[in-house]
């Protein structure tokens, strides 16, 4: 029996990374063991090339760079070879996961073809779209148009509940949803030495206290709660270290920041990091992840903390903490640096509560790609026998 063919469209991808790309990547690896999948997407005209070998096909459109942006725009309607490889590819379904040029392709070909289309909410768009006009107009206005092609699809797949709600109660999403919570490839780490070689790699004591943030070093992140937080915990853990791991535009503030408040000794800038057995091996070492962001939706780094039985404190109301459980899976704070602060240093003062928490966080929140992608697959599966049924129930 000949496999499906799915089509999956981004407008960005490697070897830009961020948390949509590696979903979108971990996705694909384990659908293609089910299904022929291609991704569609952007040729990069600023970075290099990533030659890295992947069991499904990837097909890129020309595009234009935005020099202000890491981003580049897409123009698949003047990509010959693009839409050629498109209308030959035979897809039995459409998936997309950024709504812009190279979706609006994907759909394009689907209403052609009478094929179901899914797409994949990942972003607060009313949110993105303020922040870059500064106008609530123009919110208003991009994101009835994002929307629009959000409703064009069979089914959308939300990341968590908090994602689910955003999009049906406050942008009016119409589209039927489904929640289908991410995961993590980085597995729980078998290196029993891996501690001391951390320790080492970053001139740590073994008695330190860890916190540790990972992502991009951006105000988006809240990253200054954690600092503020660092100063009023050094006053009763003397302990204590917080490693950043990452880079970003803001990492020279930071740093200014830490520097005039006398906390130099406290925070370590590890810089990005992509060698996964040591990610594995801070996460492993670290006692708490540290993720206050507003901006994530969800946030890929607790699930990868998880697999290590390291809990995440993360900020209520926030996508993060949907789906944790304070004091159960992790720990949930307000947006205060004292009451973060009081938190972390709760946390660690109670070893019984906080060991139970760690084993609670690996067995209930930590998650492989493997399942998501299960879900998917049951899913895709659906959505083209119910577009298959309907079809021959109209020729009868």
């Amino acid at each position: 029996m000949n496999k499906l063919n799915v089509g999956i469209f981004i407008d960005t991808y490697y070897p830009m990374i961020d948390g949509v790309i590696t979903v979108v990547d971990n996705l694909a690896k384990n659908l293609s063991k089910d299904f022929n999948v291609i991704v569609f997407t952007t040729k990069s005209v600023k970075r290099k090339k990533c030659e890295i070998e992947r069991p499904y096909h990837i097909i890129k459109s020309k595009s234009i760079p935005i020099f202000f942006l890491d981003y580049d725009l897409p123009t698949p309607t003047f990509d010959r070879s693009f839409k050629k490889a498109l209308k030959e590819s035979k897809l039995d379904i459409v998936y997309f996961h950024s709504p812009m040029a190279i979706a609006k392709a994907g759909i394009k070909y689907a209403q052609k073809h009478n094929i179901p289309i899914i797409s994949h909410l990942h972003s607060q768009f009313k949110r993105d779209f303020y922040r870059a006009t500064h106008s609530k107009i123009l919110t208003n206005i991009l994101l009835k148009k994002i929307i629009k092609v959000f409703n064009q699809s069979d089914c959308c797949i939300a990341v968590n509940k908090f994602t689910q709600n955003l999009f049906i109660n406050e942008y009016k999403l119409k589209a039927p949803t489904v929640v289908i919570p991410s995961a993590t490839d980085l597995a729980p780490i078998n290196d029993k030495n891996i501690v001391h070689k951390i320790n080492d790699m970053f001139n740590l004591k073994s008695n330190d206290k860890i916190l540790t943030f990972v992502g991009r070093l951006n105000k988006l992140k809240n990253i200054d709660l954690i600092i503020d937080s660092v100063k009023i915990l050094k006053e009763k853990l003397n302990d204590v270290k917080c490693l950043l791991v990452g880079a970003g535009k803001d990492e020279p503030y930071f740093r200014k920041k830490i520097q005039k408040s006398n906390l130099g000794e406290f925070f370590i800038f590890t810089g990005k990091i992509t060698d996964k057995e040591i990610l594995k091996g801070i996460y492993k070492r670290s006692h708490l992840l540290l993720f206050p962001s507003f901006y994530d939706t969800d946030g890929l780094i607790k699930f990868e903390a998880a697999a290590q039985k390291t809990p995440c404190v993360c900020i209520e109301g926030t996508g993060v903490a949907s789906s944790i459980i304070d004091n159960i899976t992790g720990y949930i704070s307000k947006n205060s640096s004292q009451e973060f602060a009081l938190k972390i240093y709760n946390a660690l003062r109670d070893k019984t509560k906080y060991e139970e928490i760690c084993s609670n966080a690996y067995n209930k929140l930590y998650r492989t790609w493997d399942e998501s992608a299960n879900e998917v697959n049951k899913l895709i599966i659906k959505l083209i026998n119910k577009k298959k049924e309907k079809i021959n129930d109209k020729q009868k």
